[in-house]
């Protein structure tokens, strides 16, 4: 096959290996990504906070943003995807010359199965820049959503240090493992999850105690924007993964949005059956948890699995955060600010191991190198679901270590918490900034006037036990 077939006319633009359908959708799906963080996190992040923390928390979710970008592209890619230097690691160099950039994609996730049965390691038909950035996408909102777990209370200079030293000796390890020719991906390995949040809200400690109690968000409906941002998000997040517009990255879209749908719907019956009411921080955290759970398994289960994950994903996750988080001694010790491990760690594990359990030998053929297939099909399914309990745990072990010691360095030069003026300010003290600094006709905010919590008659409105804390946690996402 001649991608050049394509096109009627080849030029220095237009390489006979280009194919323009592929270019089109992978930079369709890193825009996708990149979406999910600016401005979905950044808005999300912003609302679902207390009104003293907006600023800080979107800003925190800006900064990694551009910081991962530039990290990235001088050191950061060619760890996760370049020439091997080790098993777990690629060997760190700038992705920045024109040579580099404008040459023909390679990853060795581009191995596909012809139609002879023979399997051949086909380039992705775009040139290089379309894969860094794409991949780039990726490492930004991993650094962003772990902030969830470490917001209204860390030091904004210790996260600006962190970022860039968490993307080097920690993510990179991790995506070079298993997307990015590492002995994870050798061993046919599927996906992976972490717990780089609370490892880290364990260290930096917890907010003060009347935020930890009472935790409103500032913005219901923008929250629900930014949610809506990161889900749509979503299809390029799964349907970029096969690095091509094929039929394996339609099926991929699919699934993820049945999974997020089925897993929202899932989470508020249980809200209701449990509390009385739905909850809309509960949905959002619903449709968190099922895209966190297909992201593994996207391309490779049937849309009836995706179901069945979405309806696991929508209620595990919600008994560890709502029935196991008030009985765990460490849990309720670590402030998890928006319940990060919850939403990710327990439900970005449950999908690496139902992707061992149902993942479909055809869909599987379409992609991975290695013949593969779930436990449910039989055969050697049952050693896939051995693999991706081990390199879950690998990866566990790694966040965990990487993450403690890269922490424990910062502190040696600046304190991880923030001090104890600023954590009663917030906003004004950190940045010298209010997300609503006035009300009204140049009037400053005063909460005994405009309170969220009193109606227009003085009453006092009931607040969603998400708010409060009554579920175990302050407030969850």
């Amino acid at each position: 096959m001649n991608a050049s077939t394509a096109y009627e006319q080849v030029s220095p633009a237009v390489p006979s290996w280009l194919n323009k359908g592929d270019n089109a959708w992978q930079m369709t799906a890193s825009t996708l990504v990149a979406l999910q963080s600016m401005p979905g996190l950044v808005i999300l992040y912003a609302s679902i906070v207390k009104k003293k923390w907006a600023v800080n928390s979107a800003f925190m979710a800006l900064y990694a943003f551009a910081a991962v970008l530039i990290c990235w592209v001088l050191l950061g890619y060619r760890m996760a995807f370049g020439d091997e230097l080790l098993p777990f690691w690629g060997k760190g160099a700038p992705a920045l010359g024109q040579k580099y950039l404008l040459t023909r994609a390679r990853v060795p996730e581009s191995t596909h199965t012809l139609e002879d049965g023979t399997r051949e390691t086909v380039e992705p038909w775009y040139p290089m820049a379309s894969l860094v950035y794409f991949q780039f996408t990726f490492a930004a909102i991993t650094l962003i959503l772990l902030a969830g777990s470490v917001l209204g209370r860390m030091n904004i200079k210790a996260w600006m240090a962190f970022v860039p030293l968490w993307l080097i000796f920690s993510y990179t390890v991790g995506a070079f493992s298993l997307w990015g020719g590492g002995f994870l991906y050798h061993w046919g390995v599927i996906d992976y999850s972490g717990i780089a949040g609370l490892t880290a809200a364990y260290w930096v400690g917890p907010r003060l105690k009347s935020d930890r109690e009472r935790f409103p968000p500032n913005n219901v409906l923008l929250m629900l924007a930014g949610a809506g941002l990161l889900w749509m998000g979503w299809s390029g997040f799964n349907g970029g993964a096969p690095y091509a517009a094929n039929i394996d990255a339609s099926i991929a879209v699919l699934n993820t949005n049945v999974c997020a749908a089925t897993s929202l719907l899932v989470w508020t019956s249980l809200d209701v059956v449990y509390f009385g009411k739905p909850s809309v921080i509960g949905a959002v955290q619903g449709m968190m948890t099922g895209l966190v759970c297909i992201t593994p398994g996207a391309g490779l289960v049937q849309s009836w699995a995706a179901i069945v994950m979405g309806i696991l994903s929508g209620s595990i996750p919600w008994v560890s955060m709502m029935i196991l988080h008030k009985k765990s001694a460490l849990l309720q010790k670590v402030d998890d600010t928006l319940g990060v491990f919850h939403t990710h760690a327990v439900a970005g594990l449950l999908g690496g191991l139902l992707t061992g359990l149902l993942a479909e030998p055809e869909l599987c053929d379409l992609i991975l190198p290695v013949n593969t297939r779930g436990a449910f099909y039989g055969g050697s399914g049952g050693v896939q679901f051995l693999k991706q309990v081990v390199a879950a745990l690998f990866v566990i072990g790694w966040n965990v270590v990487s993450t403690t010691i890269i922490l424990l360095f910062i502190r040696l030069f600046i304190p991880l918490r923030m001090p104890e003026e600023q954590l009663a300010i917030g906003d004004d003290a950190v940045h010298g900034e209010e997300a609503y600094a006035l009300w009204g006709d140049g009037e400053k905010y005063d909460p005994t006037k405009h309170g969220r919590n009193t109606s227009m008659y003085g009453e006092e409105i009931a607040q969603s036990p998400y708010v409060n804390g009554a579920r175990g946690v302050t407030i969850n996402l």
